[in-house]
Formats: structure tokens, C-alpha cells, sequence
């Protein structure tokens, strides 16, 4: 039969088959339901020892601890406070309910555990306490609005712009660097800015200061609220000065050891003053553990050292020399000197009778070393400088005037108009290389950033002389033999045309007296010669030491020059104890507090300060006065004075590198105009010394300006001498 897929078989059968299904699904249900119920009955029995555990006599759990503390913290800022209301009420759950079908389901209510409520009243007591500091929060707050409220009329914070008349106020100010240049008067241009700020000083442009502030600004001059307006100018557009066009910002790169190079113009044997007193100078400031020293002096090549140093004295290496410096120097200090010695190529000029630098004298002294310079002559090392700026090289550069040039080129032919020129690059080079200048004396040239201090001691084997002397007078001994004398170097401009005229005007009156001369130079057969022809007592001697024996017994020293800035001799005299006749010059204004310095403003007066010196005896030296005339009181004057001594110190580097961030956090509220205004002298000065830069690069401009020629860069005998590469190496020529 054919099957149609109907299901043919009985009914009962049929019906059996879903009963045995039923009773399977019912099995099954039970299985789960006693699963669960197994695993409920555990649950319920771990939680009975858990709320044992906590029911310990415990002060407070770690956890609810640090939930606590959490809490109490963040209360004290608003934007961080936590809503913990909303953890209460998630506790405050006392069972979870859920439904199985007609199976089985959680109970309904469930009995509290300790643990949550006594979660349930901490968060309760940390909420009441959260809310009543919020309410003393306000009543605070309430209270200082209430206190700081004023009636005064609304001022805008806002800090109102430039006008024109205070741009042009505080470029006036700025320019004076300039105009000192252009000869004219500082004074002039602050009474130019007085008038344009007095027009504004009561206007409401000043109130952006506060009362403290402004009361302590009417005490300072006009141009410091100027400076202070500029400031706040600036400070409200959020502008910070860094640096300019001509500088890199401030050097902070100092190591724990300090280097101090000291750089000359001379050296031994040739006995200059710029070769003396910068070698005592060094070997006094190497005594002091804080800074190391190298002193830079130039090496001449043979052929100039035969015209420069006495006797025909040459040497064949840099290190032959340095022996003989070092040798000299440690006869007459009495102590083994700890500083290096380093060389720089030079060459030497008959007409001017002075050495020149040959090439960039910055570069031969290594960077890791440039940390403060001396420059001994900074305006004759730098006349035809042509290399990196002094002052970008080095931290702190110190300059030290020796040299009166005005007076000598006074006395050259078109003297006036050199020394016109020579007035104004003096003063270029003095604004653009050093950072500090001293005079030795008012004798020189009123320099940029200069003050006048002797920063010169004397040779300690005069000051033993002086004391041997005293010793022997108080002894009854007679330790003056001699009449007078006169020392140094045989050239017109050093004294001689001046004591001629003197003995040739009072011929008369000083019949009697004679004077011995030692010096060698130049005009040495010019100057007997003279003496000679007007029948003068005048005897000449070759030259010798001062500290030789043979001057010892002299009781007078004259000296009539007016072109020196400080006469060493003058002051070794003085420390032998001898009279010293000079004349009223700002040269000897050093010398005026010493008992045995008399000074004379006329020929007449000349006359009867001999007579006094040679009809009585000199006043022995204090204690007091033999210091002052030493290199250890010179030192202390020149730390002082040169500021080199706060710079060792490293305040002066400090406060430099102090950052914008830790500028915000000081106390001090009154605003900091270098931070923020761009000093127009700074850019004065990089001006000068880029122009100079450019100018001495001109081997035309340097050749009618007087420069040696060849001194652009140092030539093939320097460098084997010294070991330097080859000038072509050195400076190579590009685009043959």
C-alpha cells in the first residue's frame, strides 16, 4: 500500500509518549531546586561568620577608614566633593528581590546586617558634618564680600595702552647711550622725559597701581615710573623679554670651580706697568681656593723680541719664557705661585712703541675656561679685535685702565683730531666688550660703565725695604746717603719735558741741587742733549731696577709727569719711605693721604717742596699705611669694586637663571621691569659691537686706522712658535 506520510499508528501509543516527557521536566526542576536551595543555605552560613568577624571589637574597619578620610579631604574643594548620598541610598537596599517560575525566589525582606548599618551611620554623621561646613563656608565667604566691598567708583582693571608722548618719553630714556656717542648731554634728555611724564603723572593711567605700590613709586624719580609703566604694559599682554638681536640670554652653564683669565698687553722682561702689575695680580688672586687663574700675555717672534726687551734678552719657546716670569715673580712674593700662564700671538709697533694683537685673542682661551675676564688695557686689546664679543664669550668681563692715551696722542702731530677719534672708539669699545671698567685714576678717559679705584699694590720687597729703613732710623742710624732721583723710561711724554722746563725756569734757585736719572728709551739722546745744551744738574744714568741697591739711600723721588695714570715708581718710593715731590695732578690723588707725598701746582711751589724734602727727614709708614700700598689690600679694592667678588659667589648667576615660575611665586609684588622690558642700552651696545666687528674685518679700514699690517690674523711664525694651526687652515679662503 502506498504510504501518503500520515502517522497510521494507535492512538494510545501516541498518548503515552508525552506522559514519560512530563515526568522527565519534572525531575529535572527538583534536581535545580535543591541545587539552589543547597547553595542558598551556604551563602546564609558564610555571612553568619562574616558578621561575626566584623562584630569584633574593632575601633573602625581599614576600608570605612580610608573611605573617611577620602571624604574629609575632598570636602575642602568644591570641584572635588563627593555626593555620597547616593552611596547611602544603595546601602539602604535591604534585599535584593528576583523570580523564578513557580520554582523558587529570594525572601522577600531579609534581616539588616550589622555591618551595613553601621555603614548606613557613618555616612549619615559624615553628611551632617559635609553640610554644616558648607554652611560655615558660606557665612565665610558672606562675610569677606562684605568686608572687601567698596563704595569707590569702578576703575577698570584693564591697563590703558601706550600714547605717543610716553613711546617717545622712554625712547629718550633708553637712547642715552646713543647721545653720549653723538656728544650730547644726559642731562638734556632727562629733562626732556621729565617734561613728557609730568604732563601724565597725575593721569589715570598711574591708578592701575595699588596704594602701597603707588605711595612707594612717588619716592622714585620720574624715569622709574616710566620704567614701571612700561612694565605693566608689557605684563598685561603677557609679553616676556628673553634676549634680543645681539645676546643669548643669560650663561648659567658655571661649574663648582670658578676660571679667572686675566689678559695683558705685555709682557716680561719688557718692565711696563701693563707687564708688572697684572702678573702680581694673578699670582695674589690664585691664592684664593674659589677660582682658578690663567694669565694671557703675548709671544712675539724673535725679530720683535730683540726691539721690545732689554739687553737684547730673546727666548726660543712660550715655555722658556713663562720659566723666567715665574721666576721673577716668586723672588718677590716669597710664595710658589699656582696660576697657568698662556700665550696669544702678537707683534709689536715701532711708531706707538706697543704690542698689537695678531687674529681673535678670545679664541686661545678654551670655552670650558671662559667664565670671567680681565682685560688689562680693554681699549688697546681691542681697538682692531676682530672675534666673538667679550661679553657673549664670557660671564663677567672686567676692564682695568692703565694708559692715559688722550695725553699722548695730544702730543703727535694732528694730535687734536686722533685723539678726537680716538675718544670716541674708546668709548665704543668700552660699552660694547666689558661689563665693568675701573680707572686707576681721574687722569683717564671718562669711560661707560667705569668708577675710579687703584686696584695696584706694590712689589712686597719695597715694603721690606721701607721697614729695613725705619728699623735702622729708630737705631740711630743714618739711612739716607742720597739726594734725589728720577726713574723711568727715557721718553718725552713720560715726565722729562716737564722737569726740564722746571730746572731750566729756576736755574737759579736750584744751583745747588742736583738730580740723578736713570732710564733708558727712545728719547733718550734727545732729552741729554737738551739738558745738556741749557747747562742743567742733571746727571744721566742708564736705567736699572727700582728695587736696586744702589737707590736705596736716596732720599727724594721726583716726579713731574702728568701723563702717567699712576706712577708705580711713585708709589714704590713711598714704600721705601722716601719723600715723594710730584705735582697736583688727579694721577697722584692716591698718593695725597700719605704723609711724604708732597705735591706742587706751580713752578714756585716745585721749588720749595725740594727745599723742604732735602732740609728734613721722612715720617716712617703706619701699619695702616704700609697695607694700602700692598697687593693684598689691591686685591681686596678690585673684588670689590669689579663686583668680581659677588660673582664668585654665584648671586649675581642666581638670580639670572631665576625662572619665570619661581619669579611668580615671590612675595614681592612689585612688577620686575628686566623681565619685561627690553633694555635699549643692551641693544646699543650689540649695535656698536657689530658695527666695530664689521669695520676691523676691513683690512683697508684697519691699515688708516694706524693697525700693524698682517694683524687681521696671526702669521706662519706664530703658529710654529705657539703650535696653532696654519693661518690658512685657521681661515680658510673659500671659491678658488
Amino acid at each position: 500500500m502506498v504510504s501518503f506520510g500520515v502517522d497510521t499508528r494507535p492512538a494510545a501509543a501516541a498518548g503515552g509518549g508525552g506522559g514519560g516527557a512530563g515526568a522527565a521536566g519534572e525531575g529535572a526542576l527538583s534536581f535545580l531546586s535543591r541545587g539552589l536551595r543547597e547553595d542558598l543555605r551556604l551563602i546564609r552560613a558564610r555571612a553568619g561568620k562574616l558578621e561575626t568577624f566584623l562584630s569584633a571589637p574593632v575601633p573602625e574597619p581599614e576600608l570605612f577608614a580610608r573611605l573617611r578620610r577620602a571624604y574629609t579631604s575632598s570636602t575642602s574643594s568644591a570641584r572635588t566633593r563627593l555626593d555620597l548620598s547616593a552611596v547611602g541610598k544603595a546601602f539602604e537596599a535591604e534585599s535584593w528581590r528576583g523570580t523564578k517560575a513557580n520554582s523558587w525566589r529570594w525572601e522577600e525582606e531579609t534581616e539588616e546586617w550589622e555591618p551595613v548599618r553601621m555603614v548606613k551611620a557613618r555616612l549619615r554623621e559624615l553628611e551632617r558634618r559635609r553640610q554644616g561646613q558648607s554652611a560655615n563656608d558660606m557665612l565665610q565667604k558672606v562675610k569677606l564680600s562684605l568686608k572687601l566691598m567698596s563704595f569707590a567708583p569702578e576703575v577698570s582693571e584693564e591697563v590703558p595702552p601706550l600714547d605717543l608722548g610716553e613711546l617717545f618719553a622712554y625712547f629718550l630714556k633708553q637712547s642715552g647711550p646713543l647721545f653720549d656717542q653723538l656728544g650730547i648731554k644726559r642731562g638734556m634728555c632727562d629733562k626732556l622725559v621729565e617734561s613728557l611724564c609730568s604732563k601724565r603723572k597725575d593721569h589715570h593711567v598711574y591708578n592701575f597701581l595699588s596704594t602701597s605700590e603707588a605711595s612707594s613709586f612717588r619716592n622714585d624719580n620720574v624715569g622709574d615710573e616710566l620704567d614701571q609703566r612700561i612694565a605693566s604694559v608689557l605684563q598685561s599682554t603677557g609679553h616676556h623679554y628673553e634676549g634680543g638681536l645681539w645676546n643669548d640670554g643669560p650663561k648659567c652653564d658655571i661649574t663648582d670651580k670658578r676660571h679667572v683669565a686675566i689678559v695683558t698687553t705685555a709682557s716680561l722682561p719688557w718692565m711696563t706697568g701693563t707687564a708688572v702689575n697684572p702678573l702680581f695680580r694673578a699670582a695674589y688672586l690664585a691664592k684664593s681656593s674659589k677660582q682658578d687663574v690663567t694669565l694671557v700675555v703675548p709671544w712675539l717672534c724673535k725679530s720683535d723680541q730683540e726691539l721690545v726687551y732689554p739687553n737684547s734678552m730673546t727666548f726660543n719657546s712660550p715655555r722658556e719664557q713663562e720659566t723666567y716670569m715665574r721666576n721673577w715673580l716668586e723672588e718677590r712674593v716669597g710664595f710658589k705661585t699656582d696660576f697657568k700662564i698662556s700665550f696669544y700671538p702678537g707683534k709689536f709697533q715701532k711708531e706707538r712703541r706697543s704690542i698689537i694683537p695678531a687674529g681673535d685673542t678670545s679664541q686661545f682661551i678654551p670655552s670650558k675656561e671662559a667664565d670671567i675676564a680681565i682685560l688689562e688695557e680693554p681699549e688697546h686689546l681691542n681697538w682692531y679685535h676682530h672675534g666673538k664679543r667679550w661679553t657673549d664669550k664670557f660671564n663677567h668681563v672686567v676692564g682695568v685702565v692703565h694708559t692715559n692715551y688722550l695725553e699722548y696722542i695730544k702730543r703727535e702731530k694732528n694730535g687734536a683730531i686722533q685723539a678726537f677719534f680716538v675718544k670716541h672708539i674708546n668709548n665704543i669699545v668700552a660699552r660694547a666688550y666689558c661689563n665693568k671698567i675701573l680707572r686707576l685714576s681721574g687722569a683717564t678717559q671718562d669711560l661707560p660703565k667705569s668708577m675710579i679705584c687703584n686696584v695696584h699694590g706694590v712689589n712686597p720687597k719695597f715694603l721690606e725695604v721701607g721697614e729695613r729703613i725705619a728699623a735702622e732710623r729708630e737705631s740711630g742710624q743714618q739711612s739716607f746717603s742720597k739726594g734725589a732721583y728720577f726713574l723711568g723710561k727715557m721718553v718725552w711724554a713720560k715726565g722729562y719735558r716737564e722737569l726740564i722746563d722746571l730746572f731750566a725756569t729756576h736755574k737759579s734757585d736750584l744751583e745747588d741741587f742736583k738730580l740723578d736719572i736713570y732710564g733708558n728709551g727712545e728719547d733718550s739722546h734727545e732729552v741729554q742733549s737738551a739738558a745738556k745744551k741749557l747747562n742743567l744738574n742733571l746727571n744721566f744714568h742708564k736705567g736699572r731696577d727700582h728695587a736696586d741697591d744702589s737707590l736705596h739711600g736716596y732720599k727724594v723721588f721726583i716726579n713731574p709727569s702728568i701723563s702717567d695714570v699712576l706712577c708705580t715708581a711713585t708709589a714704590e718710593a713711598l714704600a721705601m719711605g722716601k719723600f715723594v715731590v710730584c705735582a697736583d695732578h688727579p694721577s697722584n690723588d692716591f698718593f695725597r693721604t700719605f704723609p711724604n707725598c708732597l705735591t706742587y701746582k706751580t713752578s714756585e711751589d716745585f721749588v720749595a717742596k725740594v727745599k723742604e724734602a732735602m732740609t728734613r727727614d721722612p715720617q716712617p709708614l703706619t701699619p695702616e699705611q704700609r697695607y694700602d700700598l700692598s697687593w693684598e689690600a689691591a686685591t681686596q679694592r678690585f673684588m670689590e669694586h669689579s663686583e668680581l667678588d659677588r660673582v664668585l659667589n654665584n648671586s649675581s648667576s642666581s638670580s639670572e637663571c631665576t625662572s619665570t615660575t619661581e619669579r611668580a611665586k615671590s612675595t614681592d609684588r612689585k612688577m620686575r621691569k628686566s623681565a619685561s622690558v627690553p633694555n635699549m642700552s643692551d641693544v646699543v651696545d650689540g649695535s656698536l659691537a657689530f658695527a666695530h666687528y664689521c669695520l676691523t674685518g676691513n683690512e683697508l679700514f684697519r691699515l688708516s686706522t694706524g693697525a700693524i699690517p698682517g694683524t687681521l690674523n696671526y702669521n706662519k711664525q706664530h703658529s710654529l712658535d705657539l703650535h696653532l694651526l696654519p693661518p690658512q687652515a685657521q681661515n680658510p679662503i673659500y671659491g678658488w
